[in-house]
């Protein structure tokens, strides 16, 4: 029975067929030394060959590693699984066997093994084929998205703790300096030389400060809590910022998942088309009853079937309209964020300038101070303003390699792609 319905799906001349082109029916014909041929997936091989822009041996490397070390990896299994079916999937070309049992009008049991060949079906096996196949695309996209998310979300933390510690480090110089100044004043208001209001206003900056110093260490704090729960092993001693280095993909991630699910709608669309027409299929039977070869049709023509046609075509335009709306969104978006990291840039040259000629006052009231041409307040103001201008351009510096690292996300740089 198998190899009749071989022969049958082998030999038959779709041709003759009535409304059916001879390309069409040559390509409907089922061949199992082609039908299973699978092509290199561009998008798969272009996920493969996406190198990461972070080096290995700097800090963000070190953080990278530890994270994705730990990593549950539930879109690997789900990539895994779209793989089985695609493979599942390349055989549906070849002939379903199973049982057939009935009752006869007399009360006997009647046991079959039927075995069906689809011979033409307008396309709905390959169409299975193609959109097993951009599944496996759509979960290889999903795979490298999800690590830069992680690798992403791993940075943001370990920023957000450098910057805690730096405010710190730099609130605790300032509050050293300032106590300096409080006594100081202490002295003269004793002495009589001052009154208690340049005291006060000093104590007052002084809780402003140690507000700032608390804050920078609770920041580091919760955000190494959370860095290390998500790494395999402890990141507290890694200290200093990374780099993004050149970023070489072409095409970000959401382009490509664009494309990939543009790939498996037009082979649904494929599937929904072919599903409307009627196709053929041989039938072989054998066992109890006598064994029998027929050849039918699957699906019929409804009042519906040319609104349905028409639908499917209309789909695939849309199909199309997605993929360029998503490069024009992406291309925004970056846009977007280069234009931000330049601003931050400039800011924090302009900050790291400002903060030079703030040095250079405070350096020059302290000589004046020390001569008796300046008072401790004149000197406090210019010191506050040194280390306001210190704090702006820390935060420029951290905001602007936190913009680094979003658009080395959505270009897919911060994860080597051959590893996942």
């Amino acid at each position: 029975m198998i190899a009749c319905t071989g022969l049958l799906s082998g030999c038959m001349d779709m041709s003759n067929l009535p409304g059916i082109k001879p390309s069409e029916a040559k390509k409907s014909v089922v061949a199992n030394d082609t039908a299973v041929r699978a092509e290199p997936s561009p998008i798969i091989t272009d996920l493969q060959s996406r190198q990461s822009a972070i080096s290995s041996s700097s800090a963000y490397g070190q953080v990278a590693s530890a994270v994705m070390s730990k990593d549950a990896r539930v879109a690997q299994a789900e990539l895994q699984a779209a793989h089985l079916r695609a493979v599942a999937k390349s055989k549906n070309w070849l002939p379903s066997i199973g049982p057939s049992i009935s009752l006869s009008s007399l009360g006997d049991l009647i046991a079959n093994l039927v075995v069906e060949q689809v011979l033409f079906d307008n396309g709905f096996k390959k169409a299975e084929r193609e959109f097993a196949r951009a599944d496996v695309e759509v979960a290889a996209v999903t795979l490298v998205e999800d690590a830069n998310e992680r690798v992403f979300d791993a940075l943001s933390l370990y920023l957000d703790a450098q910057e805690g510690r730096e405010i710190a480090t730099m609130a605790e110089t300032v509050l050293l300096d300032m106590r300096r100044f409080k006594w100081i004043m202490n002295e003269r208001v004793k002495g009589g030389v001052s009154d208690g209001s340049d005291l006060n206003i000093l104590n007052q900056k002084l809780s402003e400060i140690q507000s700032d110093q608390q804050s920078g260490l609770e920041k580091t704090s919760t955000a190494m809590a959370k860095l290390n729960a998500m790494s395999s092993y402890p990141l507290t001693d890694v200290r200093g910022l990374g780099s993004i280095g050149l970023v070489t993909q072409t095409d970000p991630l959401s382009v490509m998942r664009a494309r990939a699910e543009q790939s498996r709608d037009i082979a649904s669309i494929s599937m929904d088309r072919a599903g409307s027409l009627p196709g053929i299929k041989a039938t072989a039977s054998g066992g109890t009853s006598k064994p029998g070869i027929g050849i039918g049709t699957t699906g019929l023509f409804d009042f519906g079937t040319k609104d349905r046609l028409a639908a499917a075509d209309a789909s695939k335009d849309a199909t199309e309209r997605k993929v360029t709306q998503a490069i024009e969104t992406s291309n925004r978006k970056i846009e977007s964020l280069k234009q931000k990291l330049a601003a931050e840039r400039r800011a924090a040259e302009e900050s790291a300038r400002l903060t030079a000629q703030a040095k250079a006052n405070l350096d020059l009231f302290q000589t004046q101070y020390e001569e008796g041409q300046r008072q401790v307040m004149d000197v406090v103001g210019v010191y506050e303003t040194f280390a306001r201008q210190q704090r702006a351009q820390t935060t420029h510096k951290y905001q602007a390699a936190r913009l680094e690292l979003a658009i080395a996300r959505e270009m897919g740089a911060l994860a080597h792609g051959g590893d996942l």
